[in-house]
């Protein structure tokens, strides 16, 4: 198998990295706008890593991480689809997810598969998801929170994800709610503990409807702070850091199994960069390797097995855990 990442940022240096310390991918061509940078990761990775244009595509390529900005990584996707390539996305902005999951039908019909949004979240939180569905006879609701950004892309893109419109899943409809509304209490798994968190402009239930026929409810939050909401809807003040702290997801899945309702609790800490770079490198994997659920373009929860993929994940480093 032979991969690409283009985008070397937090999330796509990650995945460079996992992908070249598996030993079913044969050589790993890493590029990105920064030449100075493309030259550092591919030094550091090894006789497998082969530095290329950022706008380049290897004759002998067999799948794609993507992990630049959201309208790049829709146009890039294009291409690959085109040339017969497999493509892993990272990007949780919702008209570029939305932008992606319409290239589905040209996916299938050209036998390849496109991984829409594997990262953190959505990607990690839509395969807990899945586990947790796998508990239950029937799924009525599901929400997924998360806290924490991975580098300066992400933390842009968080903020302006706290300014837009937030879209759940109802009933059989839409809903659309402003963004910074919605406040909850969530508790995520220690250290990081209990946080506020909102209505935010998230592509989850736009992944998670379609892989959970008849589901009822899908919502999704963000954690933020007070300064977090009040400046939304402003430019940011200031920079991100080129990579932040520890983060958390939490997926909870309400459904009914034989003895009645059930409620099942999932959730993972760590990196956001390090974590999104495991699973889009896993998931790149799982799809150069012939072993994604289906063609077209989809989320995790529709592409990977969650118990292999959970358990490969947990021997890179990245473990979720189940809420007592």
């Amino acid at each position: 198998m032979r991969a690409a990442v283009f985008g070397l940022g937090a999330i796509g240096t990650r995945a460079a990295r996992q992908l070249a310390s598996t030993p079913e991918v044969a050589k790993v061509y890493v590029g990105d706008r920064r030449p100075a940078r493309v030259a550092e990761v591919a030094s550091s990775l090894g006789a497998k890593a082969v530095a290329v244009d950022p706008g380049g595509e290897p004759a002998d390529l067999t799948v794609a991480v993507l992990a630049t900005d959201g309208p790049s990584q829709v146009a890039r996707a294009r291409e690959l689809v085109r040339s017969g390539v497999h493509v892993v996305t990272t990007t949780d902005s919702v008209p570029a997810v939305r932008e992606l999951l319409d290239l589905g039908p040209e996916a299938e019909a050209r036998g390849v598969s496109v991984a829409v949004g594997a990262t953190f979240s959505p990607g990690l939180t839509c395969v807990l998801a899945r586990l947790a569905s796998d508990q239950l006879d029937t799924v009525d609701e599901i929400h997924v929170a998360r806290l924490g950004t991975a580098g300066p892309t992400c933390a842009r893109q968080h903020h302006r994800a706290l300014g837009g419109t937030a879209i759940d899943w109802r009933d059989g409809g839409w809903q659309h709610r402003p963004a910074g509304s919605g406040r909850e209490l969530m508790w995520f798994p220690d250290p990081i503990g209990a946080a506020d968190c909102y209505r935010a402009e998230l592509p989850d239930a736009l992944l998670l409807v379609p892989a959970f026929r008849g589901v009822g409810r899908v919502t999704a939050r963000l954690a933020a702070t007070r300064r977090d909401r009040l400046t939304s809807r402003l430019p940011m003040l200031r920079r991100p850091h080129p990579e932040a702290g520890l983060g958390a997801v939490r997926v909870e899945v309400q459904g009914r199994d034989a003895d009645g309702i059930r409620v099942e609790i999932l959730g993972a800490m760590d990196r956001p960069g390090v974590a999104g770079g495991a699973v889009a490198a896993l998931a790149a994997v799982e799809l150069g390797s012939g072993r994604g659920g289906r063609l077209g373009a989809a989320g995790l929860a529709e592409l990977v097995e969650p118990k292999p993929f959970l358990a490969e994940l947990a021997r890179r480093g990245v473990k979720a855990a189940r809420f007592g």
